[in-house]
Protein backbone atom coordinates (compact mmCIF):
# COMPACT_ATOMS: atom_id res chain seq x y z
CA UNK A 1 0.00 0.00 0.00
CA UNK A 2 1.18 3.35 -0.63
CA UNK A 3 2.20 5.68 2.08
CA UNK A 4 -0.06 8.51 2.84
CA UNK A 5 2.42 11.18 2.76
CA UNK A 6 1.67 15.30 1.86
CA UNK A 7 0.11 16.48 -0.20
CA UNK A 8 -2.47 13.31 0.59
CA UNK A 9 -6.06 13.83 1.76
CA UNK A 10 -7.14 13.90 4.96
CA UNK A 11 -10.95 13.98 6.51
CA UNK A 12 -10.28 15.75 10.21
CA UNK A 13 -13.21 15.60 11.96
CA UNK A 14 -12.56 17.10 15.55
CA UNK A 15 -11.50 20.70 16.41
CA UNK A 16 -11.58 20.62 20.00
CA UNK A 17 -8.80 21.33 22.10
CA UNK A 18 -6.70 18.51 21.30
CA UNK A 19 -7.89 17.97 17.31
CA UNK A 20 -7.24 21.60 16.16
CA UNK A 21 -3.37 21.61 17.32
CA UNK A 22 -3.47 18.11 15.56
CA UNK A 23 -5.31 19.35 12.79
CA UNK A 24 -2.52 22.38 12.48
CA UNK A 25 0.44 20.12 12.75
CA UNK A 26 -0.92 18.14 9.31
CA UNK A 27 -1.67 20.96 7.67
CA UNK A 28 1.91 22.30 8.98
CA UNK A 29 3.63 19.33 7.38
CA UNK A 30 1.66 19.63 4.14
CA UNK A 31 -1.13 17.66 3.97
CA UNK A 32 -4.58 18.76 2.15
CA UNK A 33 -7.14 18.50 5.00
CA UNK A 34 -11.20 18.68 4.65
CA UNK A 35 -12.06 19.70 8.35
CA UNK A 36 -15.41 19.01 9.52
CA UNK A 37 -16.80 19.94 13.70
CA UNK A 38 -20.17 20.14 15.15
CA UNK A 39 -18.86 23.93 16.21
CA UNK A 40 -19.31 26.03 12.38
CA UNK A 41 -17.01 28.47 14.52
CA UNK A 42 -14.23 26.10 15.27
CA UNK A 43 -14.24 25.22 11.53
CA UNK A 44 -14.23 28.48 10.18
CA UNK A 45 -11.52 29.73 12.73
CA UNK A 46 -9.74 26.63 11.97
CA UNK A 47 -9.43 27.78 8.32
CA UNK A 48 -9.31 31.11 8.91
CA UNK A 49 -5.93 29.96 10.31
CA UNK A 50 -4.60 27.26 7.78
CA UNK A 51 -6.51 28.65 4.69
CA UNK A 52 -5.65 25.46 2.54
CA UNK A 53 -8.17 23.47 4.73
CA UNK A 54 -11.70 22.96 3.04
CA UNK A 55 -14.52 23.82 5.65
CA UNK A 56 -17.08 21.26 4.86
CA UNK A 57 -20.59 20.75 6.05
CA UNK A 58 -21.16 17.28 7.43
CA UNK A 59 -18.63 14.21 8.14
CA UNK A 60 -19.62 12.72 4.19
CA UNK A 61 -18.95 16.18 2.76
CA UNK A 62 -15.45 15.79 4.89
CA UNK A 63 -14.61 12.41 3.87
CA UNK A 64 -15.44 13.07 0.05
CA UNK A 65 -12.22 12.47 -1.90
CA UNK A 66 -10.10 12.02 0.80
CA UNK A 67 -7.31 9.15 1.25
CA UNK A 68 -8.11 8.73 4.82
CA UNK A 69 -9.83 10.22 7.76
CA UNK A 70 -9.24 11.19 11.49
CA UNK A 71 -11.75 11.14 14.08
CA UNK A 72 -11.23 13.09 17.22
CA UNK A 73 -13.85 13.41 19.02
CA UNK A 74 -15.00 13.06 23.37
CA UNK A 75 -16.08 9.17 22.84
CA UNK A 76 -16.30 5.95 21.25
CA UNK A 77 -19.92 6.91 20.28
CA UNK A 78 -19.47 9.75 18.73
CA UNK A 79 -17.14 8.40 16.49
CA UNK A 80 -19.04 5.12 15.45
CA UNK A 81 -21.79 8.31 14.85
CA UNK A 82 -19.49 10.31 12.52
CA UNK A 83 -18.07 7.33 10.77
CA UNK A 84 -20.52 5.07 10.57
CA UNK A 85 -24.67 5.44 11.51
CA UNK A 86 -25.43 9.14 11.66
CA UNK A 87 -26.43 11.22 9.34
CA UNK A 88 -24.38 12.08 6.66
CA UNK A 89 -21.75 9.51 7.85
CA UNK A 90 -18.14 9.35 6.77
CA UNK A 91 -18.12 5.86 5.36
CA UNK A 92 -20.71 6.92 2.54
CA UNK A 93 -18.44 9.61 1.32
CA UNK A 94 -15.11 7.69 2.00
CA UNK A 95 -13.81 4.96 -1.12
CA UNK A 96 -13.07 1.52 -0.85
CA UNK A 97 -9.74 0.77 0.96
CA UNK A 98 -9.90 4.34 2.47
CA UNK A 99 -7.78 4.52 6.21
CA UNK A 100 -10.01 5.19 9.54
CA UNK A 101 -8.17 6.88 12.35
CA UNK A 102 -9.68 7.01 15.72
CA UNK A 103 -7.47 9.16 17.62
CA UNK A 104 -10.42 9.66 20.32
CA UNK A 105 -9.92 7.59 23.38
CA UNK A 106 -12.80 5.05 22.56
CA UNK A 107 -14.20 1.70 24.15
CA UNK A 108 -12.05 -0.69 23.20
CA UNK A 109 -14.85 -3.63 22.78
CA UNK A 110 -16.56 -1.17 20.38
CA UNK A 111 -14.16 -0.80 18.51
CA UNK A 112 -13.37 -3.89 17.36
CA UNK A 113 -16.73 -4.00 16.31
CA UNK A 114 -16.21 -1.05 14.47
CA UNK A 115 -13.45 -2.40 12.50
CA UNK A 116 -15.77 -5.45 11.51
CA UNK A 117 -17.99 -2.93 10.28
CA UNK A 118 -15.63 -0.82 8.57
CA UNK A 119 -14.02 -4.07 7.09
CA UNK A 120 -17.53 -5.44 5.62
CA UNK A 121 -17.46 -2.01 3.43
CA UNK A 122 -13.57 -2.50 2.54
CA UNK A 123 -12.02 -0.23 4.51
CA UNK A 124 -9.49 -0.66 7.74
CA UNK A 125 -9.53 1.08 10.99
CA UNK A 126 -6.62 1.91 12.73
CA UNK A 127 -7.28 3.00 16.61
CA UNK A 128 -4.73 5.35 17.28
CA UNK A 129 -5.36 7.61 21.10
CA UNK A 130 -2.82 9.92 22.11
CA UNK A 131 -0.98 10.86 25.43
CA UNK A 132 1.20 13.53 26.36
CA UNK A 133 -2.15 16.86 26.16
CA UNK A 134 -2.51 20.26 24.39
CA UNK A 135 1.30 21.41 25.02
CA UNK A 136 2.50 17.95 23.19
CA UNK A 137 -0.15 18.09 20.44
CA UNK A 138 1.07 21.93 20.12
CA UNK A 139 5.08 20.62 19.86
CA UNK A 140 4.24 17.69 17.84
CA UNK A 141 5.69 15.26 20.43
CA UNK A 142 2.70 13.26 21.13
CA UNK A 143 2.83 9.48 22.12
CA UNK A 144 0.45 7.33 19.59
CA UNK A 145 -0.54 3.99 20.84
CA UNK A 146 -2.15 2.08 17.91
CA UNK A 147 -4.05 -0.80 17.72
CA UNK A 148 -4.66 -2.62 13.68
CA UNK A 149 -2.79 -4.44 11.37
CA UNK A 150 0.98 -3.60 11.12
CA UNK A 151 0.61 -2.50 7.29
CA UNK A 152 -2.00 -0.16 8.15
CA UNK A 153 0.42 1.24 10.80
CA UNK A 154 2.75 1.72 8.11
CA UNK A 155 0.84 3.12 5.67
CA UNK A 156 0.00 5.58 7.99
CA UNK A 157 2.88 6.48 10.01
CA UNK A 158 3.88 9.61 7.74
CA UNK A 159 0.53 11.09 9.19
CA UNK A 160 1.10 9.76 12.58
CA UNK A 161 4.75 11.52 12.04
CA UNK A 162 3.62 15.22 12.23
CA UNK A 163 1.37 14.54 15.27
CA UNK A 164 3.63 12.44 17.57
CA UNK A 165 6.92 11.38 18.43
CA UNK A 166 6.14 8.08 19.85
CA UNK A 167 4.72 5.81 17.61
CA UNK A 168 3.43 2.02 18.98
CA UNK A 169 2.09 -0.44 17.62
CA UNK A 170 0.14 -2.41 20.72
CA UNK A 171 -1.48 -4.90 19.16
CA UNK A 172 -5.09 -6.12 16.73
CA UNK A 173 -8.34 -3.89 16.24
CA UNK A 174 -8.59 -1.99 20.05
CA UNK A 175 -5.44 -2.60 21.36
CA UNK A 176 -4.39 1.11 21.45
CA UNK A 177 -7.74 2.18 22.75
CA UNK A 178 -7.67 -0.51 25.48
CA UNK A 179 -3.62 1.21 26.66
CA UNK A 180 -4.54 4.16 26.47
CA UNK A 181 -7.35 3.51 29.33
CA UNK A 182 -4.94 2.06 31.30
CA UNK A 183 -2.55 4.64 30.81
CA UNK A 184 -5.06 7.08 31.85
CA UNK A 185 -5.67 4.95 35.02
CA UNK A 186 -1.96 5.23 36.12
CA UNK A 187 -1.91 9.19 35.48
CA UNK A 188 -4.96 9.52 37.26
CA UNK A 189 -3.44 7.62 40.24
CA UNK A 190 -0.83 9.62 40.78
CA UNK A 191 -2.10 12.77 40.73
CA UNK A 192 -4.71 11.74 43.73
CA UNK A 193 -1.69 10.38 45.23
CA UNK A 194 0.66 13.95 44.64
CA UNK A 195 -2.61 15.95 45.63
CA UNK A 196 -3.08 13.78 49.12
CA UNK A 197 0.29 13.88 49.71
CA UNK A 198 0.43 18.16 49.27
CA UNK A 199 -2.46 18.23 51.60
CA UNK A 200 -1.14 16.09 54.30
CA UNK A 201 2.19 17.86 53.88
CA UNK A 202 1.02 21.30 53.72
CA UNK A 203 -1.04 20.70 56.82
CA UNK A 204 1.94 19.25 58.58
CA UNK A 205 3.80 23.14 57.57
CA UNK A 206 5.75 21.58 54.87
CA UNK A 207 5.73 23.96 51.67
CA UNK A 208 4.27 22.54 49.00
CA UNK A 209 6.83 23.91 46.48
CA UNK A 210 9.45 22.58 48.13
CA UNK A 211 7.75 18.93 48.48
CA UNK A 212 7.02 18.79 44.90
CA UNK A 213 10.98 19.53 44.29
CA UNK A 214 11.98 16.60 46.71
CA UNK A 215 9.42 14.59 45.25
CA UNK A 216 11.31 15.22 41.44
CA UNK A 217 14.02 13.94 42.94
CA UNK A 218 13.25 11.12 44.72
CA UNK A 219 11.48 7.69 44.11
CA UNK A 220 8.21 9.98 44.58
CA UNK A 221 8.69 11.40 41.20
CA UNK A 222 6.01 10.82 38.10
CA UNK A 223 4.10 12.40 35.72
CA UNK A 224 2.18 14.50 38.22
CA UNK A 225 4.88 15.86 40.16
CA UNK A 226 7.18 16.27 36.81
CA UNK A 227 4.07 18.41 34.81
CA UNK A 228 1.58 19.33 37.05
CA UNK A 229 2.83 19.68 40.46
CA UNK A 230 4.04 23.37 40.09
CA UNK A 231 2.62 24.51 36.82
CA UNK A 232 -1.01 23.57 37.79
CA UNK A 233 -1.70 22.46 40.87
CA UNK A 234 0.71 24.34 43.37
CA UNK A 235 -0.51 27.32 41.89
CA UNK A 236 -3.95 26.26 41.98
CA UNK A 237 -4.74 27.70 38.45
CA UNK A 238 -5.59 24.09 37.62
CA UNK A 239 -5.54 24.72 33.25
CA UNK A 240 -3.75 21.63 32.63
CA UNK A 241 -6.42 21.30 29.22
CA UNK A 242 -8.02 18.20 29.71
CA UNK A 243 -11.08 17.66 31.71
CA UNK A 244 -12.29 16.05 34.71
CA UNK A 245 -15.13 14.36 32.70
CA UNK A 246 -12.77 13.14 30.29
CA UNK A 247 -10.62 11.63 32.89
CA UNK A 248 -13.31 10.37 34.85
CA UNK A 249 -14.60 8.72 31.25
CA UNK A 250 -11.46 7.01 30.57
CA UNK A 251 -11.41 5.69 33.47
CA UNK A 252 -14.89 3.87 33.06
CA UNK A 253 -13.16 2.14 30.00
CA UNK A 254 -10.17 1.05 31.89
CA UNK A 255 -13.18 -0.63 34.41
CA UNK A 256 -15.30 -2.32 31.48
CA UNK A 257 -12.46 -3.84 30.19
CA UNK A 258 -11.66 -5.38 33.39
CA UNK A 259 -15.29 -5.90 33.80
CA UNK A 260 -15.51 -7.33 30.42
CA UNK A 261 -12.81 -9.71 31.02
CA UNK A 262 -14.58 -10.84 34.61
CA UNK A 263 -11.29 -9.59 36.24
CA UNK A 264 -11.73 -7.96 40.01
CA UNK A 265 -8.90 -4.77 40.20
CA UNK A 266 -10.17 -3.22 43.77
CA UNK A 267 -7.65 -0.38 43.70
CA UNK A 268 -9.48 0.32 39.90
CA UNK A 269 -12.75 -0.05 40.83
CA UNK A 270 -12.20 2.61 43.13
CA UNK A 271 -10.22 5.05 41.03
CA UNK A 272 -13.32 4.93 38.64
CA UNK A 273 -15.39 5.72 41.70
CA UNK A 274 -13.16 8.09 43.32
CA UNK A 275 -13.10 10.36 40.20
CA UNK A 276 -16.84 9.85 39.52
CA UNK A 277 -17.44 11.21 42.43
CA UNK A 278 -15.57 14.19 41.90
CA UNK A 279 -16.51 14.66 38.62
CA UNK A 280 -20.39 14.87 39.75
CA UNK A 281 -18.94 17.56 42.78
CA UNK A 282 -16.89 19.95 40.86
CA UNK A 283 -19.21 20.50 38.39
CA UNK A 284 -19.31 20.70 34.45
CA UNK A 285 -15.95 22.06 33.17
CA UNK A 286 -13.53 21.58 35.91
CA UNK A 287 -10.14 20.81 34.53
CA UNK A 288 -9.19 17.23 36.12
CA UNK A 289 -6.39 18.53 37.85
CA UNK A 290 -8.95 20.41 39.99
CA UNK A 291 -8.73 16.97 41.41
CA UNK A 292 -6.86 18.58 44.54
CA UNK A 293 -10.08 20.67 45.29
CA UNK A 294 -12.24 17.45 45.85
CA UNK A 295 -9.28 15.44 47.96
CA UNK A 296 -9.11 18.67 49.91
CA UNK A 297 -13.05 18.09 50.34
CA UNK A 298 -12.12 14.94 51.61
CA UNK A 299 -9.59 15.56 53.64
CA UNK A 300 -11.94 18.31 55.58
CA UNK A 301 -14.95 16.14 56.29
CA UNK A 302 -15.77 14.90 60.24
Amino acid sequence: MTALAPPATIAFIGLGMMGRPMASRLAGAGFKLRVFDLSQKAVSDFVGAHPTALATASAKAAAHGANALIAMLPDGRAVRAAVLEGRDAAADGLGAGALVMDMSSSNPVDTQKLARDLAAKGMALLDAPVSGGVKRAVDGSLSIMVGGAAADLERARPVFGAMGKTITLCGPAGAGHALKALNNYLSAAGVVAMCEALIVGENFGLDPGTMVDVFNTSTGKSNATEVKGHQFVVPRNFAAGFSMALMAKDLRTAGDVASHLKLHVPNLEQAVAYWAAADGKLGKGADHTEIFRYAEMLAEED
